[in-house]
């Protein structure tokens, strides 16, 4: 039987690209994104190359939305885990100039989503005895950048999450992926960022531009399919593009 992931982020960038790379790779996909129209497109694409997919739109750090990608994922058959790659970065404002609403919502996205989503998938994969879970990380976790502080912090606590998972559950392989520094609407955010912090975001980000440094989103999905096969190797670990 195929396996059935669930996939958090799948609209655009990085996520998008790992919809479809996924599919090529024979998965079966249950997707998710905040904004309902992209992620159908996503899903009509990704249902064009043969493989079941559904979708949930809405934020995965609900505990409802959660709940409803696994029950999906567990609907269509050989339900094997997921990939959190949502996230929000809201740059520009030093840590506590961020307002209150901003700095939940990062959190929500990139933090409790990846509590949620293990909330309700992990009693399922734990019974099963085996399953994947995949955190979509970031060396902003361990940065001190001015402007991104917010994001910096719940990339931290997410990655700290999931090697909790990896130590509390070690029959399902956990691991951290971090894509590198990768061609994205954060990007191109933190290229236009307003605010105290915005000529450092402007100096650093442009400058991975400028200086060709930057990763497709394509190259930064297919690494992680490549690595797929080998995160036994990562449980409890971070791994990065270069590891495939």
């Amino acid at each position: 039987m195929r396996k059935t992931l669930i996939l958090t982020g799948a609209s655009r960038g990085i996520g998008k690209a790992l919809a479809l790379e996924l599919a090529k790779a024979g998965y079966h996909l249950v997707l998710n994104a905040r904004s309902e129209k992209p992620l159908l497109e996503v899903l009509e694409a990704v249902r064009a190359l043969g493989v079941r997919a559904e979708a949930v739109a809405g934020s995965a750090g609900k505990a409802e939305v959660a709940e409803a990608l696994v029950k999906k994922a567990e609907a269509l058959g050989g339900f094997y885990g997921y990939i959190h790659n949502a996230g929000v970065l809201h740059p520009g404002p030093l840590v506590y100039e961020i307002a209150e609403p901003l700095f939940l919502e990062v959190l929500e996205a990139n933090l409790l989503a990846g509590y949620q989503l293990a909330r309700f998938a992990y009693p399922r994969l734990r019974a099963q005895g085996e399953g994947l879970a995949v955190y979509v990380g970031s060396g902003a976790a361990e940065s001190n950048l001015p402007g991104i502080g917010a994001y910096a912090v719940a990339k931290a606590a997410e990655e700290h999450l999931a090697k909790q998972l990896a130590a509390e559950v070690p029959e399902v392989s956990c691991f951290v992926y971090r894509p590198g520094v990768v061609e994205t609407e954060m990007q191109r955010q933190a290229r236009e960022a307003q605010g105290s912090a915005a000529p450092v975001l402007h100096r650093v980000f442009r400058g991975y531009k400028e200086e060709g440094h930057l990763l497709t989103p394509e190259q930064a999905a297919q690494a992680l399919v490549r690595l797929l096969p080998r995160a036994r190797q990562f449980h409890g670990k971070i791994a990065s593009w270069r590891d495939a």
